[in-house]
């Protein structure tokens, strides 16, 4: 293993440990009851057993960027396939936005839920296992001997039970062009003063600084600039706040980032048509050299290395730089979605689940996660990384050098909180309403939902 991979693996382990906190994984919950007792021997041979069955799974890779995670889904559906007989699993993929926002959330209410299917961490896994919607994993992770793999289990715990494992980690940060960058003469910003300066230098180049799309149903991807900001701003404890009622989104340190975000508006270091493009549109116009920036997730690691990249070989990363605020020094990452199982399960269905997550939460795929897709693993025990793309160690050298790590701000507020960010972000992108009044309308919604709540 070479240097640069040592340092990677290092990295990778001072955020884990930093993450890890408590340690979900290690909690000792409730039993599951007689479903999570029952054996995982697959291997009967009598007629019940022998008869097909079919489980729907609902996942979220539809994308051509998501081929490589598609892969390693399909293969642990086969290998599931093969170990429990009469099985046939129906792959339902849906949109990320969709799954999470209509269709599964109307499911939910219904009661209909799949057996298997893409669940986000936080209020989501919160509401639903409330509502008695999701099986409790923790006596299934024992019975495979993997209740203490994940390196973060937190956002998917209630009450000590755990109600679903990620898929992947990830961490949200500036990706950026140094071709670009070196011929306009701007240098990687660490400060917000250097950020404006490397973005006047981009568009006086005629180079849009910012490739963004957050068109119509995309509101989400302005939330992840912001997020970053108002916490760079205001610290962790200001998102952890809202909830609780001990922080306002009218805060100086959230209307300050709305102001932000409307500067950068106003001089057009965003992509001017950010609202007339949709997510992929504005993470291509960054990947085919269109633009010198782009605000996203590791999740972007893959389409910016891949086939229809051509900044492959120019992209590099680093994380929000520091505003001189409360927050500088962290990074927006965590373990937040992955895979929920319905609680509604026959034991047919139950046998189906267990196949699934001794098949699909393997270090065969973690590796693979890592390597075929460049996504943050979520297990524990990966030694040999070779074969990983420099894009991801350096990705890995800035979560390691992070101070700390804070989670998406929407695995901490209400489900309506976060639809009316997206909103708001969207009306302060199309100069619809001032920064002050994004955050007044956020508070009110965030009041109505916190009175919901008690």
């Amino acid at each position: 293993m070479n240097k640069k991979m040592v340092f990677m693996l290092v990295s990778l382990l001072v955020l884990m440990s930093v993450l890890a906190g408590c340690g979900s994984s290690n909690s000792t919950a409730e039993s599951n009851g007689s479903k999570a007792n029952q054996s995982t021997n697959t291997s009967g041979e009598n007629k019940s057993e022998a008869e097909p069955f079919e489980v729907v799974l609902r996942h979220i890779h539809i994308r051509d960027t998501a081929k490589q995670t598609l892969a390693i889904l399909q293969d642990a559906v086969k290998a599931t396939e093969a170990d429990v007989p009469g099985l046939k699993i129906s792959l339902d993929g849906v949109e990320d936005a969709v799954n999470r926002d209509v269709k599964l959330k109307a499911e939910m209410a219904a009661g209909n839920q799949p057996p298997i299917f893409s669940l986000f961490g936080g209020a989501d896994t919160e509401n639903y296992s409330k509502a008695g919607r999701l099986l409790p994993l923790n006596d299934i992770l024992t019975e495979l001997g993997i209740q203490d793999s994940f390196f973060d289990l937190r956002e998917f715990t209630v009450d000590g039970k755990i109600y679903g494992l990620p898929e992947s980690g990830y961490i949200e940060g500036f990706f950026y062009n140094k071709k670009l960058f070196e011929q306009v003469g701007a240098s990687v910003p660490a400060t917000w003063d250097e950020l404006v300066d490397a973005m006047e230098k981009l568009k006086a180049g005629g180079i849009t600084p910012i490739a963004m799309g957050a068109g119509s149903g995309d509101g989400w991807v302005i939330n992840m600039l912001a997020n970053s900001m108002f916490v760079a701003l205001g610290g962790p404890e200001l998102q952890e706040g809202f909830a609780t009622g001990a922080a306002k989104w009218t805060d100086p340190a959230v209307v300050e980032a709305f102001k932000r975000i409307e500067f950068l508006v106003q001089h057009q270091y965003i992509d001017p048509n950010v609202l007339g493009l949709k997510f992929p549109q504005g993470q291509a116009n960054f990947y085919t050299g269109k633009a010198a920036m782009l605000f996203d997730g590791s999740w972007a690691v893959n389409a910016i290395t891949g086939e229809s990249s051509t900044v492959k070989d120019d992209a590099g990363f680093f994380r929000f730089p520091d505003v001189g605020g409360k927050g500088d020094g962290y990074i927006n990452g965590g373990w937040s979605n992955g895979y929920g199982f319905s609680a509604a399960v026959n034991e047919r269905e139950l046998q189906a689940v267990k196949a699934f997550i001794k098949n699909f939460f393997s270090m065969e795929n973690q590796k693979r996660t890592l390597v075929e897709t460049s996504q943050i693993a979520s297990m524990k025990g990966i030694t040999d990384i070779q074969g990983a793309n420099d894009l991801i160690k350096t990705i890995g050298e800035a979560q390691g050098s992070a101070k700390g790590a804070f989670p998406a701000f929407d695995s901490v507020v209400q489900p309506q909180v976060k639809v009316a960010l997206e909103t708001n972000m969207q009306q302060l992108l199309g100069g619809k309403v001032t920064p002050e009044q994004a955050a007044e309308n956020m508070q009110k919604v965030q009041d109505e939902a916190n009175a919901a709540s008690n």
